[in-house]
């Protein structure tokens, strides 16, 4: 029988039965040469149990870390393709830039950043090691198959509650009610908050990388793009749909930028489809990113169009001028034309909710959904790792 007491220095001390204690010193004696070594070191095994991800940097996979006495721990692996580098050379340069970016990033530890915990070589193949998130992205809660699921197989009153405070069906896609998206937006501008502080631009925002946690936060994900303010990479990647027009248009690329891509999300989460269509060549993109904020009215559904605030917010974050944009993410947070303030006005009007819990709600219906094989356009089966 094993007891714990905590003694009046502060140290807790176990106290076991006397046939338990250790017959020799041996143990005793390593523990103290190991913490007089100053230095450890062991070999983590990892076995990728199932791809979470795929894009034109690498792959993304949900993996388990092996430790001692049974530990597993989940966590996302994300391997760094060379295929788009010219050169072994190239690929290395670029990865030893990505590491001194993750680097920093792992040093600012935001409840809504995504944790890197890792950065290692295998066979001169690049991989960052990364917390797993339980939970899903934006983009795959944005695939109204996945909600008409929700809507068949959730109790009936469970259903009525997300219908009408949660999401909806939208034209093409689900649409967030204002309260949810602007609390998604809440948490994004955090975390680039805390990114830009440190003159770090994540670069690639857009809804495939922003998740939410079945804790109801959203974190910012995927830092391969991320770079520092005053060492910008000689190439960059981008999500054209969600980059701002000045980085089409191959001007430098600021925190106003990220500003620009959240506005975008924000702008297909209220309305319930994307901002642009997907056949739009470079210029006819080019030019609808300009017409955008003269266009909200008629993209946005009639409950949020009729709100000037939220309308003014969204042309704020999509202005084509970066100038006009907010100045931070904490102004666009703060002022009182900002994000917070809408919050503040639903407070007023009895119309606000306890959005942390709405999401938790919502995220525990679309996870008792065991997708296998996965939706169209979905890269996971929505199972738990065992471990195993």
């Amino acid at each position: 029988m094993h007891s714990t007491t905590m003694m009046d220095d502060g140290k807790t001390q176990a106290f076991v039965q006397d046939e338990d204690r250790p017959q020799s010193n041996a143990l005793i004696e390593r523990y103290n040469a190991l913490l007089e070594s100053r230095r450890v070191q062991w070999t983590t095994y990892h076995r990728l149990e199932r791809e979470l991800g795929r894009g034109g940097q690498g792959t993304v996979y949900l993996s388990a870390r092996r430790g001692a006495d049974g530990f597993n721990q989940p966590v996302a692996m994300k391997v760094f393709s060379p295929e788009r580098f010219a050169s072994g050379a190239s690929y290395k340069k670029a990865m030893e830039r990505i590491a001194h970016v993750a680097s920093r990033v792992a040093m600012i530890q935001h409840d809504n950043l995504l944790d890197v915990q890792d950065f290692v070589d295998r066979n001169q193949i690049r991989i960052m090691v990364m917390e797993w998130i339980d939970g899903c992205d934006l983009r795959q809660l944005m695939n109204s198959d996945r909600l008409e699921l929700v809507r068949e197989r959730a109790d009936p009153k469970c259903w009525e509650y997300i219908d009408s405070v949660i999401a909806t069906f939208g034209p093409e896609q689900t649409r967030f009610k204002a309260g949810v998206a602007v609390a998604v937006v809440r948490d994004c501008l955090a975390a680039l908050g805390a990114l830009h502080r440190e003159e770090i631009v994540h670069g690639d925002i857009k809804p495939a990388n922003i998740m939410l946690k079945r804790t109801g936060n959203a974190k910012l994900i995927d830092m391969g793009s991320a770079f520092e303010l005053d060492n910008p990479p000689p190439n960059r990647a981008c999500t054209p749909a969600y980059a701002g027009p000045e980085v089409l248009e191959g001007a430098s690329c600021t925190a106003q930028a990220d500003l620009a891509s959240l506005g975008y999300v924000l702008i297909e989460m209220l309305s319930g489809q994307p901002c642009f269509p997907a056949d739009m060549n470079f210029r006819e993109l080019l030019e609808a990113k300009r017409r955008l904020p003269h266009q909200l009215p008629e993209l946005l559904p009639p409950e949020v169009a009729c709100n000037n605030h939220l309308v003014n917010l969204c042309k704020r974050f999509v202005s084509a001028d970066p100038a006009r944009r907010f100045p931070s993410a904490e102004a666009a947070e703060l002022l009182e034309d900002g994000a917070a303030q809408f919050h503040r006005q639903l407070v007023f009007g009895d119309l606000a909710s306890e959005y942390e819990h709405d999401i938790r709600v919502w995220l525990e219906e679309v996870c008792r959904i065991d997708f296998d094989p996965p939706l169209e356009g979905d890269s996971t089966g929505w199972k738990r790792p065992t471990g195993e």
